[in-house]
């Protein structure tokens, strides 16, 4: 069992920075960044998605702080969403004659719902996988009328049949900092300064971007790399026995993620729907998100077996699956939300949707035009 502690922000933050504080003792005084992160996110009743303060939502704190929200998600703007991802899975659970949905990181159950909302029978089982318990009641509570068939799992299963999903969960993985300093890549982790602050402090590495750059970096140059979200791909491929995995995230492929001119990453931190990129404070409290190589998740899944079923933009993907003659039978306010879904300057760019299966090939509904498989 886990201990418990008072969820105010500065006690949360207090703890989890004393944990950094050993971590980085027991590595020499030196904790590599993708450390940090899986502990800042994760850290059993302390990191970001251990405990039970409210993340997701349209509204920033407004006086009490754990009332408000972090950030929004697709499923929370406009059920929209939902309806229309729905008529992939319902095509992905008949091709391969499946009935069950692999939701990781479920959020509140929103996404859920819209798709068991949507399907009927037609889901005999929606199972929720989550590493965090936290928000179990939340989705138990908004999912109410599907009762009967929520499974939540706390551990991956061994052998999967049907269609996986996660929106905006690769993003969350811990990611590797390199940094190109005189001349020679180092990665970035974290120390602790004379006053016992958080710091930056980059090593020499035989590290690298999965790409050959065409010019050596500028100084100073930062970028990411993802093993986690790739060894995590590669395990769910590995037990996908028959079906689809689809994955929607903010991202690129890597030739425009490693592009010389996005020479300070992508990792940010998300807090009461603010960015900022000053991700050693407020430590536990800010979410830390890095942008999706999506060139990698394909990379990863073909080594372990599976097709790139189809990648292309949010918008692409949701015009494809139908989502038009939703929008015209909407009322103005919700055509208002769910045109964030589709707008080149929301999320209708720059999030993009994965669909990756078990062989042979075929095409999927949301692939139908506009497919960019071949950027990657």
């Amino acid at each position: 069992m886990h201990q418990a502690f008072d969820e105010q922000p500065e006690s949360v933050t207090a703890a989890l920075t004393a944990q950094l504080h050993s971590a980085i003792a027991a590595g020499g005084g030196w904790l590599p960044f993708d450390a940090f992160m899986q502990m800042a996110l994760y850290a059993p009743g302390l990191g970001y998605y251990s405990h039970a303060r409210r993340k997701i939502g349209r509204m920033p704190a407004r006086g009490d702080a754990s009332e408000g929200s972090d950030f929004v998600t697709a499923p929370e703007l406009s059920a929209l969403f939902g309806r229309t991802l729905a008529r992939q899975i319902a095509q992905a659970l008949d091709h391969y004659g499946c009935d069950t949905v692999f939701e990781f990181g479920a959020g509140n159950g929103t996404l859920a719902r819209d798709v068991l909302d949507t399907l009927g029978e037609q889901v005999r089982r929606y199972c929720i996988v989550d590493v965090s318990h936290t928000l179990r009641a939340r989705q138990a509570e908004r999912l109410q009328a599907h009762a009967g068939k929520i499974e939540w799992l706390s551990e991956l299963p061994d052998c999967l049949e049907g269609v996986l999903l996660g929106n905006e969960v690769l993003d969350a993985m811990p990611v590797k900092l390199l940094a190109f300093q005189d001349g020679q890549w180092h990665e970035r982790g974290v120390a602790l300064d004379a006053q016992q602050q958080l710091v930056w402090h980059d090593r020499p590495t035989a590290l690298r971007p999965p790409v050959d750059l065409p010019l050596a970096p500028q100084q100073g140059y930062v970028t990411e790399i993802h093993p986690w979200a790739e060894a995590f791909i590669r395990t769910t491929a590995e037990r996908l026995r028959r079906g689809a995995a689809l994955w929607i995230d903010y991202g690129f492929g890597e030739r425009e993620y490693y592009h010389p001119q996005r020479n300070m990453g992508t990792l940010v931190a998300h807090h009461q729907h603010r960015v900022d990129d000053d991700v050693l404070t407020q430590i536990g409290e800010k979410d830390i998100t890095s942008h999706v190589n999506f060139t990698g998740i394909a990379v990863a899944a073909q080594e372990a077996g599976l097709e790139v079923l189809g990648y292309t933009s949010q918008a692409r993907f949701l015009i494809n699956c139908g989502i038009q003659p939703l929008l015209d039978a909407a009322t103005l306010a919700q055509r208002a939300m769910a045109a964030r879904l589709l707008h080149e300057h929301e999320m209708g760019e720059l999030f993009k949707v994965m669909m990756l299966g078990t062989g042979p090939f075929w095409e999927p509904l949301g692939f139908s035009a506009g497919d960019r498989t071949h950027t990657l």
